[in-house]
């Protein structure tokens, strides 16, 4: 039990993630499941709000797709992973796209709105955004810096 509040303090595990690590560390199966439930029972942990947090904290620099991959590698529940992504709303991830590809562009200046979007679109992609939302993110990131896009 103190090993499994000893790794919750430092930052908040999942119920697979507690159950993977404690494992590693040799504690028997019943033991770890002994302690998860009474973790649990007392409050201190909860696959939901442990998706809550990490979808909080991880979606400034990443898209939805991205966050739903981590949370079910760390083995959360499909059902809270959507409760948790719901609340990352279309709004939200444009925002922390825009915030990101601010970022992302740094201090270069594209010549055109169509190498913007190649350079920093594609970018946002891989982190899990959208299309639409790379392209509105980029659209306004070139309005807000130059004329109009061209593409």
């Amino acid at each position: 039990m103190s090993a499994a509040v000893a790794l919750q303090a430092r930052r908040g595990h999942s119920r697979a993630e507690l159950r993977r690590k404690l494992g590693r560390r040799g504690y028997d199966e019943a033991a770890v499941e002994a302690a998860l439930a009474r973790l649990v029972e007392r409050g201190l942990q909860s696959d939901g709000a442990f998706a809550d947090a990490h979808v909080r904290r991880r979606s400034r620099s990443l898209g939805p797709l991205a966050l739903s991959a981590e949370l079910t590698a760390r083995g959360v529940d499909r059902d809270l992973a959507d409760r948790a992504m719901a609340r990352f709303t279309v709004e939200r991830q444009l925002a922390s796209a825009v915030k990101l590809a601010e970022r992302l562009c740094g201090n270069t200046r594209y010549a055109s709105y169509r190498e913007l979007l190649h350079a920093v679109g594609a970018r946002l992609m891989r982190r899990g955004f959208s299309m639409p939302v790379a392209r509105a993110a980029c659209e306004a990131l070139w309005n807000g810096t130059s004329d109009t896009a061209e593409a």
